[in-house]
């Protein structure tokens, strides 16, 4: 059975006049792309020919879903906005912090123990306000919402950067910080700013080794990491109708690896197959009877230049497995070329660790693919030479899975089943031997591999593949193992060769689940008490914050000057850090520790410009709010990349940080720094982060005139007596300006509610 099945149906009966009307006033074709972006303008907004990547549009998302991690803050929120039910079906997911040690019923068993403070609220939050809830263990978000709510041509936000994984149902579905979760819920229009297109044309056929990971894999490594920044990447070609649906829903996952807005593929068959897989029957016929608008118009695909910004061809006949990393998703190398590749960097070949699973690869189809080769390690007298390790996308994947014997091929060989959760992927895995930090190999069909992301180690190199490909070089341990042309020794010491991975792109039986760990929230949430310990060290309830003064921000430190890639990971840790998602203040205490300090090359040990002395970021910054000094944070490119997470922006605003200078920032953590009324600056003149020195202090003028494309500027006063003027960029439109006045912009949705 769908899920608000009448909000699906409203889309569709509405979706063939928008996007008639749009292809009108625009008077050409139409990508899909724009046809969801149109169907979903706000009814306030003017249909208009916008421009790509300039025009701030308004939407109206038909959902929004949140992972129990970044639910807590944005329900926190929400509470603070005066709502008495959410404005649009939304849900949450318990699936972060359920850490990854022994095997799935222990594990779960510990997370319900250590985190039933966070889930009892999480549930009695989702009851009161009309959230569905689904339970720890349930499953991980992506892959839950693509079995149960995911639809072909809707548009949805989710408080994950990986909410683009259901773009492989043909979504326009987009991460966000928890502030946008908050305003959509609380009926708001969601603000993005018009994306451009990127289209990637995919000829040929997948088979043999090569899996549907390896086509995203390929275009981080053409793209990489900013390649993306600003786009939607939508795929098309006779590759793309060739593929499974949950093929198309990983190479959408990573697309958040390249920074795109999402990514997304037309209606086709193998949608239409999944969604009657998966009890959606009544959504397939409706989407069927409107297909047409459910894909590019016809010319678009004839003749993409014309109507794409940029276009990428693969050929999928040609395409070889890649491994990308280590340490960054886009550093794509083809399995045959691994073996110089290895030897050029000095990496360690031999692989400890074979990790399958995860939102981005925890399909039935993907399971069934490795298994296949888990087979053939008994068939042909073979032992699996690295640890391997399994994590099920959702129950129901699970439950199937163990029902059709899997479960028990993969215990042959040794693997250890996780519970359905993120787990490894996100840094939930205590690894035994990981606080020795030696230097090693792990190879996993996760959609990161940022240092010390899966283990905490920095000196794990973690590759990603496809779980095919990862299978075999657990079995191999061996990284520079190639299983299209090289042999393994057997126990009889045979050289003998792997057989070519096969799988069912749904269960021949059908999905089962007994439980599926869904819990509908009370019709009437209104007698539901939220219940808040003011003692709690894991949650507590927010306070406004302050707006701005009213003036040009004086005599400002620099509290570090980042060097190099700092992602949210880090800005704002997750791994242990996580259990403080809830209670800004304690996780206030990771802030910017994973930051490398430009003038020692450190991380966590900036210069006190109070006391002269040296120490970690968030005792020197708290140093400065004790003393009610405002800061400056200052970073190097595509500053915030990663994770959606908006305690990197939260962060800094609670403890007195009062702008970000960059020389460009990744797109969500740009727009969460924005809500939370901070300052997110660029350097005019990249060259001018070289200016900033370590004990300058720091004024920001123009405040006072601050509108929309007008450059700010920033006077450095340095030690020495001198001073240098620089101009700074930024994007604010004149509502994100009204949000850095307020002191952010749930201060303006409260008023609006109240008023």
């Amino acid at each position: 059975m769908a899920f608000d099945i009448e909000m699906i149906k409203k889309v569709y009966a509405e979706m063939p006049a928008k996007v008639d009307a749009a292809r009108k006033a625009l008077g050409r074709p139409l990508t899909l792309s724009e046809k969801i972006l149109f169907a979903h303008l706000h009814k306030d907004q003017q249909l208009s020919n916008f421009e790509r990547g300039k025009s701030y549009v308004d939407f109206a998302p038909d959902r929004v879903a949140m992972q129990d991690a970044t639910a807590q803050m944005a329900l926190l929120q929400f509470m603070q906005a005066g709502r008495p039910k959410v404005a649009v079906p939304s849900t949450v997911h318990c699936d972060h912090l359920i850490t990854a040690k022994l095997e799935a019923k222990k594990d779960l068993e510990v997370a319900n123990a250590e985190s039933k403070e966070v889930y009892d609220f999480l549930a009695s939050v989702s009851n009161k306000y009309g959230i569905g809830f689904w339970k720890p263990g349930a499953g991980i978000i992506h892959q839950v919402v693509l079995e149960n709510y995911a639809f072909p041509g809707g548009m949805m936000i989710g408080t994950d950067s990986h909410t683009v994984n259901a773009g492989g149902l043909g979504m326009i579905a987009i991460g966000v910080g928890g502030a946008d979760a908050c305003d959509v819920m609380a009926g708001l229009p969601w603000e993005l700013k018009w994306p451009k297109l990127i289209g990637v044309k995919l000829t040929g056929k997948l088979s043999g080794w090569t899996a549907p990971k390896d086509v995203i894999l390929k275009v981080a490594g053409i793209l990489t990491v900013k390649g993306g920044t600003g786009a939607i990447v939508e795929y098309f070609g006779e590759g793309a109708v060739a593929m499974s649906c949950t093929g198309k829903g990983t190479i959408c996952n990573m697309g958040a690896e390249i920074g795109a807005t999402t990514s997304t593929f037309g209606y086709d068959n193998s949608m239409s197959r999944y969604l009657k897989a998966t009890g959606r029957e009544e959504v397939a016929a409706m989407a069927d009877g409107i297909s047409a608008y459910l894909n590019a118009d016809p010319e678009v695909y004839t003749d993409p230049e014309k109507y794409f910004d940029q276009v990428i061809e693969i050929n999928l006949s040609e395409l070889e497995p890649h491994l990308n990393g280590p340490f960054t998703p886009d550093l794509a190398t083809p399995i045959s070329k691994m073996k110089e590749m290895a030897a050029a960097n000095g990496w360690p070949t031999k692989v400890e660790v074979g990790l399958i699973g995860s939102c981005t690869n925890s399909s039935y189809e993907d399971i069934s693919r490795a298994v296949s080769l888990a087979r053939q390690v008994k068939e042909k007298g073979l032992k699996t030479k690295a640890q391997y390790t399994i994590t099920p996308g959702s129950e129901q994947v699970r439950y199937t899975i163990e029902r059709d014997g899997f479960l028990d091929i993969f215990s042959e060989i040794g693997a250890t089943v996780f519970a359905n959760a993120c787990g490894p992927c996100i840094g939930m895995w205590d690894r035994v031997g990981a606080e020795k930090a030696e230097r090693n190999t792990i190879v996993h069909s996760f959609n990161r591999n940022f240092a010390k992301r899966a283990d905490g180690n920095p000196n794990t190199l973690a590759f990603v593949a496809s779980p095919e490909l990862v299978t075999a070089l657990a079995i191999a341990g061996d990284l520079t193992f190639n299983p299209i042309t090289d042999t393994l020794t057997n126990e009889k010491g045979e050289q003998v060769k792997l057989d070519e991975p096969t799988g069912q792109e749904l269960p021949q039986r059908g999905f089962a689940v007994e439980d599926a760990g869904y819990q509908a929230p009370a019709a009437d949430g209104s007698a539901v008490q939220v219940a808040v310990d003011p003692a709690s060290k894991r949650l507590q309830l927010l306070d406004p914050f302050a707006a701005w003064e009213g003036t040009d921000l004086k005599g400002l430190k620099l509290l570090i000057k980042a060097k190099g890639k700092c992602t949210t990971d880090h800005i704002s840790m997750a791994g242990p850090w996580l259990k403080f998602r809830g209670h800004l203040d304690n996780i206030s205490n990771n802030m910017l520790i994973g930051a490398v300090n430009f003038f020692n090359e450190k991380t966590d040990l900036v210069k006190n410009q109070l006391s002269g002395e040296y120490g970690p970021v968030p005792a020197t910054q708290r140093a400065y709010k004790a003393a009610n000094i405002g800061s400056i944070v200052v970073g190097d490119e595509n500053y915030g990349e990663g994770s959606s997470r908006e305690h990197a922006a939260m962060e800094p605003r609670h403890l007195g940080v009062r702008a970000i200078l960059v020389k460009s920032f990744a797109r969500i953590h740009e727009t969460n720094l924005k809500k939370q009324g901070m300052l997110a600056l660029t350097f005019a003149d990249k060259n001018d982060y070289e200016k900033i020195q370590e004990d300058d202090t720091i004024d920001i003028e123009g405040l006072t005139a601050f509108a929309p494309g007008q450059p700010l500027t920033i006077v450095l006063h340095h030690a020495d007596g001198s001073s240098d003027k620089i101009s700074v960029n930024h994007t604010y439109n004149e509502q994100q300006i009204e949000w850095f006045k307020a002191g952010g912009a749930l201060n303006i949705i409260r008023k609006q509610v109240a008023g």
